[in-house]
């Protein structure tokens, strides 16, 4: 308990002398005590919409980083605004998510096929196990000649199947990486570029008699 009162207590005079010290210097930030660490406030254009200004702030770095660690179909248009772009992204990756799915569930492991002959095994149990059928083709002197005719393990493989999913699951989350990415990128430089084109500088004369100075002051207006 007393090492609780005593953090609280440093806790409590490290605030006061961050906000002295803020304080004898004309500006005071509370982000920088508590970590929270806000943006600071700047003028916004009148005329521009929310839309306008979440567009305006879009991070590339951000968009960039969320899909190379989370290759979500459709993250990086989700974080751009395309909502509706990324829904359709995350409905063809499910899709290609469902046919490599189904097409390892329809494949069966290869088994030797049956066959009415008997078979002669070879290193039967190892990797190399090599099976023929004894087919006869002649008997002289009551011995019976065989034809060996190699078989080969049979199943049915979905391969092509699962191949097309992966395939399209692929294309899907580098079409949403390039072309998120660049989505970002624009509607970032169409904001600026809009606002930016209405910027105005000027420039007014600072005249003090009293002090007999002279200056000039720089404005930006919209």
């Amino acid at each position: 308990m007393k090492a609780l009162q005593l953090s609280l207590l440093l806790f409590i005079f490290q605030v006061t002398l961050t906000k002295t010290n803020a304080q004898s210097m004309g500006a005071y930030d509370w982000s920088g005590v508590y970590g929270y660490g806000e943006t600071p406030l700047h003028p916004i254009h009148p005329e521009m919409t929310f839309e306008e200004y979440r567009d305006m702030n879009r991070r590339l770095d951000l968009g960039i980083a969320l899909g190379l660690s989370l290759p979500i179909p459709g993250i990086v248009h989700y974080y751009a605004g395309e909502r509706k772009t990324a829904r359709r992204l995350l409905m063809v990756g499910a899709g290609g998510l469902a046919m490599i799915f189904a097409g390892a569930v329809l494949s069966d492991e290869p088994d030797w096929p049956d066959t009415p002959y008997d078979v002669m095994i070879l290193n039967e149990g190892e990797d190399d196990e090599k099976r023929f059928e004894k087919i006869p083709v002649e008997e002289v002197a009551g011995s019976t000649n065989y034809r060996l005719n190699p078989l080969s393990k049979e199943g049915s493989s979905n391969g092509a199947l699962i191949a097309l999913g992966i395939g399209v699951l692929g294309f899907d989350i580098l079409y949403d990486w390039f072309h998120g990415w660049k989505t970002i990128s624009d509607k970032r430089n169409a904001v600026r570029y809009k606002y930016g084109q209405q910027l105005q500088f000027s420039l007014n004369p600072d005249i003090d008699l009293y002090t007999r100075t002279a200056g000039l002051n720089l404005s930006l207006n919209f």
